[in-house]
């Protein structure tokens, strides 16, 4: 299994970033990804999760209403569209799978329920 990040940058306060996570190895329908993060001096954070069965999305609190996870089938791909960044966004993001389904909230920012990480992709966002 490969994960595959891409689409960081330096963006502005406000402005938008979207995340990709190229999946090969796995089938669509049958696993779930997750975005995590990491910023300089903390830990690492779940940010959101979405199953491939059947579209289920969670989300940590502070980036509801601004983030937003999709997938692409055809593509094996997910996607986090990320809107009105702020500074606070700014770190390296991460995107892990798991085979299955994360039925939770609880679960989906547990580092230990995912089995495969990709290498991370930074985002920087200035003001």
């Amino acid at each position: 299994v490969q994960l595959v990040e891409s689409g960081g940058g330096l963006v502005q306060v406000g402005g938008s970033l979207r995340l990709a996570c190229a999946v090969s190895g796995f089938t669509f329908g049958d696993y779930a990804v997750g975005w995590f993060r990491q910023a300089p001096g903390r830990e690492r954070e779940g940010v959101s999760c979405l199953s491939t069965n059947d579209g289920t999305t969670y989300y940590l609190d502070s980036v509801k209403g601004r983030f937003t996870m999709s997938s692409d089938r055809a593509k094996n791909t997910v996607y986090l569209q990320m809107n009105s960044l702020k500074p606070e966004d700014t770190a390296v993001y991460y995107c892990a799978a798991v085979l299955g389904s994360i039925d939770d909230h609880y679960y989906f920012s547990d580092l230990n329920e995912y089995d495969h990480w990709g290498q991370g992709t930074r985002v920087t966002v200035s003001s």
